[in-house]
């Protein structure tokens, strides 16, 4: 039997086509007098966050729109949110979006709560009081960020991501609902499907993972080989963003109660220094990153291999493991990611990006032990687009 364990995930979960109905339900059973409406400008311009406003305003509930999160929520960002928290009374916050608006509302409502600034509470559970509730309303299948205990954000002055793990942060209300996912155009479905890939593989493989994480990512992975593709060629597809709405939640639920690994590290310093997508960024670097894993635990790689679809059940692990390397990178190719190449990535800053990579509170979580100069050679063979169990993807 394994020993203890202390599982976080939100007391209240809303799943499913039509979930975002019953928010108003969730609001009322809170006592909450007045929410901070925490969204991004593209959201609001495209009609999701008018889907949640009616539900909202059907019911009576009042709210104070805050627009102003950027795709990597900064300080800036999580201090003007505050500011119009306080300004207007409010006593809740509702985040509608990936995984920008869901990190800056977990930073609002901490400070809020324990007060100082964004930067006193970078690392491992260092505030002291429970964030103001706070119902989340993902509209990505990637992030998770309405289901964990992590929030990651911006500092503008150091040019780095501060990753928050604080169970304090965690949502009183967390919604999945894929109808408002179907707006999404292909290339943002195609790189938050990869980067639930990536948090279900990390998961999977992570020095932290355990039965039920093992069970929840195991899933994961085979959801999204199911249906991401068909996800991105057909966004309209309820089915397939559907499957892919679950598997998101499911790999939140494994990686935040087990970690993760040097994927996210390095895609932390990617995101910093030239503000990529975070889901680019790991989609740009999983194949090369869990080549360099797959040599720690190649048994759990070959049961990524056949969640995947592909073939392996006469393959050795050792053998298998090329066939799970080779498929990330495949599906990455099918839907489009770009090569790190094709990003404002300067090889000139590898030293920099690999020593913060190092730095960063998901490297502990890798299931291979690493070091600089073995980040820094995966920054280039991506950069360089080689494989080495495979061809050369360029």
């Amino acid at each position: 039997m394994e020993g203890f364990r202390r599982i976080y995930w939100p007391a209240i979960n809303l799943i499913g086509p039509g979930a975002v109905k019953d928010v108003a339900i969730e609001v009322k059973k809170l006592s909450l007098t007045k929410l901070l409406l925490v969204t991004d400008k593209v959201l609001r311009s495209v009609g999701v966050v008018d889907t949640v406003t009616d539900v909202l305003k059907a019911s009576g509930i009042d709210f104070v729109l805050f627009d102003e999160v950027e795709p990597n929520p900064t300080c800036k960002n999580v201090n003007d949110g505050l500011s119009v928290f306080k300004a207007e009374g409010c006593d809740g916050l509702l985040s509608v979006g990936g995984g920008s608006p869901q990190d800056a509302a977990k930073a609002i409502g901490i400070l809020q709560t324990n007060g100082g600034n964004i930067v006193d509470y970078e690392g491992i559970e260092k505030s002291h009081y429970k964030s103001v509730p706070i119902i989340a309303i993902n509209t990505t299948a990637g992030t998770a960020s309405e289901v964990t205990i992590n929030y990651v954000i911006t500092d503008e002055v150091r040019k780095i991501k501060m990753v928050m793990v604080d169970p304090n942060c965690l949502a009183s209300v967390a919604v999945n609902d894929p109808e408002l996912m179907v707006k999404k155009p292909a290339s943002l479905t195609a790189a938050t499907g990869m980067d639930a890939l990536t948090h279900a593989i990390e998961a999977y493989i992570t020095k932290g993972a355990f039965r039920l994480s093992d069970t929840l990512a195991l899933e994961a992975i085979k959801l999204i080989g199911e249906s991401l593709e068909t996800a991105v060629s057909d966004g309209s597809n309820i089915e397939a963003r559907s499957k892919m709405a679950w598997a998101s939640y499911i790999a939140g639920l494994s990686f935040s109660n087990c970690g993760l690994g040097i994927v996210h590290s390095m895609a932390h310093q990617l995101g910093s220094e030239y503000n990529l997508p975070h889901g680019v960024a790991n989609s740009i670097l999983l194949p090369y990153v869990e080549e360099y894993n797959s040599a720690s635990c190649p048994e759990k790689f070959k049961d990524i291999a056949a969640a995947l679809g592909r073939d392996v059940a006469n393959l050795s692990a050792e053998e298998a493991k090329f066939e799970a390397v080779d498929a990330l990178a495949k599906m990455a190719e099918k839907l489009n990611i770009p090569k790190l190449s094709e990003t404002a990535f300067n090889p000139d800053d590898i030293e920099k990006l690999s020593v913060q990579a190092m730095a960063d509170v998901c490297t502990g979580g890798n299931p291979r032990e690493v070091t600089i100069d073995d980040i820094k050679a995966i920054y280039m063979n991506a950069y360089k687009g080689i494989l080495q169990s495979s061809a050369t993807v360029a």
